[in-house]
């Protein structure tokens, strides 16, 4: 018999529902739904049709849901627990366990072929290994973590995915710009997919509900806008940076987003964004604070607009 969810408190649910509204009761309802089962193909040693087919023969139905995203795919039948991470597939790196959302920075951070790339808060590997994919295993990408548990995770993930092209740090993710910025190293994009207060991830982990606590938004908020500022310091003119967070709390968002446009005014833009799915713009106020009408290029990921789970994301480019 499945479990019943924590319930949330009471301050969420208000908060919640200043930025839903009406839309509130489908967001509860999603929450009782499991995410969808997603995977994202290992191009760096498989093709998707070759990896589609070799499923296929599991009796596993796959569908391919964004049409430009090829390497995305969901598995629509039940699976037996643990199947997912148990399969040949899996083990020899075919394929990596990510939920739809987690891959759009990525996606939007459009990385090219040799680029020099900065991955700040990069375990458990998810998007460097994404990352390590869309290049092709060219240039250079540095995967920065400052747990040494979490490390091995993510040495592990890219052993298994057999990227070749990464350089891994441990280092608090400030002092590390700060390190890079005094040798003058310029880098071609940036992702800081921050940590945050995890809203966003409550279909898959409920304990988020119990964890919840405004405080730590507000703490996390000011390490988040630490990280954009030092990371920004480091890239290329026209190079761009990605911001992404799995939590809907507007202090880790737009507020983060609106901070660096005005600390940064000569020398950030925001961009739009193209995304295989249906964001939301960013909020333009909340509470008693206004933010800058730009901060709506921004994108927020409602779990009920597309079946995934809660995702915030905003580009800058470098203009001088």
């Amino acid at each position: 018999m499945k479990k019943p969810h924590p319930e949330p408190k009471p301050l969420f649910i208000e908060r919640m529902k200043e930025l839903l509204g009406e839309d509130f009761k489908n967001y509860l309802k999603i929450l009782e739904i499991p995410p969808v089962k997603s995977i994202r193909c290992n191009t760096l040693k498989i093709s998707p049709e070759k990896l589609k087919k070799r499923l296929e023969k599991k009796s596993w139905k796959i569908k391919q849901p964004w049409n430009e995203n090829p390497e995305v795919m969901i598995i629509e039948n039940p699976l037996e627990p643990g199947e997912l991470g148990r399969a040949l597939e899996h083990l020899l790196g075919y394929y990596y366990i990510q939920e739809l959302a987690s891959m759009l920075p990525v996606i939007a951070l459009k990385p090219k072929k040799e680029d020099i790339i900065l991955d700040l808060c990069s375990a458990p590997g998810s998007k460097t290994t994404q990352l390590a994919a869309e290049i092709g295993n060219t240039g250079t990408i540095i995967a920065n973590e400052i747990s040494l548990g979490r490390i091995k995770i993510l040495a592990s993930n890219l052993e298994r995915c057999g990227v070749t092209n990464t350089i891994i740090t441990k280092k608090d993710g400030i002092a590390l710009c700060k390190k890079l910025a005094k040798q003058n190293l310029k880098l071609d994009k940036i992702l800081v997919d921050a940590p945050c207060s995890g809203e966003g991830t409550l279909r898959s982990s409920p304990k988020t509900y119990l964890m919840w606590n405004i405080n730590t938004i507000k703490q996390l908020s000011k390490i988040q806008k630490n990280l954009v500022s030092s990371a920004i310091e480091l890239l290329k003119p026209n190079g761009e940076l990605i911001y992404s967070t799995c939590t809907h709390a507007p202090e880790e968002n737009e507020e983060v987003v609106d901070f660096i446009l005005k600390e940064f005014k000569d020398k950030i833009k925001i961009e739009k964004i193209s995304l295989p799915i249906n964001p939301r713009q960013g909020i333009e106020k909340y509470k008693d604070k206004k933010y800058l009408k730009e901060v709506k290029c921004s994108c927020r990921i409602y779990p009920q607009d597309n079946n995934t789970e809660g995702f915030f994301i905003a580009k800058f480019r470098r203009v001088k």
